[in-house]
């Protein structure tokens, strides 16, 4: 059984701990409750970090040294890849990337200033949804359909987001110089988001002498389709052959 989930996972013990967006999770051993249960192999992994080993596998990062998914859902998950491999971290908290402080001098009270809200996809959806008068503040059709046609306060909710995702980029391209970084989640399908993030991280670094001499941009792409199970699988296969 190959599983990916929200949270923090040790893909050793096979324990989730906090769960995420799904806090139910939180204290989860999947090898007590699958493994035992139904007598088969189990694996375990972050959906994000699922994401970037289907990426490897499959996708856009295959053959890259070095690299990044960016899962836009709910919140921010994250995969960073170094030297052709997955980084965990010391406690498997590596990508984690909802917990990038934007403001330092709201963040102690304002959950907004950190990147899992301003990044949200859902909370984007919400609030252009919202601006638009409409009952299903989930309507990511509605709201893609508002930006595509020019509304203009659908557009710039749009536009500010994506710059909060490219400013997101730029703070990781510091530390990690990556080659690419893939973005991921269902609203990665829109063709349009990453043309925009794209277009908001160049007007960064051409506004910006000092950004623009010194940080190289990294390729911004798409996802592939369901990458988290097809990376869950990926990790599965892997520790099989161990």
């Amino acid at each position: 059984m190959a599983v990916r989930a929200p949270g923090k996972i040790d893909t050793e013990k096979m324990n989730i701990h906090y769960g995420g967006a799904l806090t139910f999770l939180d204290g989860l051993n999947l090898e007590e409750t699958l493994g035992s249960r139904y007598g088969v192999a189990v694996s375990a992994e972050n959906d994000a970090k699922a994401a970037t080993l289907c990426e490897q596998w499959l996708g856009e990062l295959k053959g890259v040294d070095t690299g990044a998914v960016m899962t836009l859902g709910t919140g921010v998950g994250g995969g960073i890849v170094v030297g052709g491999k997955l980084l965990h971290g010391s406690r498997f908290q590596a990508g984690e990337l909802s917990w990038m402080i934007t403001n330092q001098e709201a963040w102690l009270k304002e959950m907004a200033d950190y990147t899992g809200a301003r990044c949200s996809a859902v909370r984007m959806v919400e609030r252009v949804n919202q601006e638009l008068g409409n009952e299903d503040l989930a309507d990511s059709l509605a709201a893609f359909a508002a930006i595509k046609s020019g509304n203009e306060e659908a557009g710039k909710i749009f536009r500010q987001y994506c710059l909060d995702v490219a400013v997101m980029i730029l703070n990781l391209q510091t530390v990690i110089n990556g080659e690419k970084v893939v973005i991921g989640g269902g609203i990665s399908a829109q063709e349009i988001l990453i043309e925009e993030i794209r277009r908001q991280f160049g007007e960064i670094l051409q506004d910006n002498p000092i950004l623009g001499q010194q940080v190289i941009p990294p390729e911004i792409v798409a996802a592939k389709n369901d990458t988290n199970l097809y990376g869950a699988l990926f990790a599965l296969l892997q520790g099989m052959q161990k």
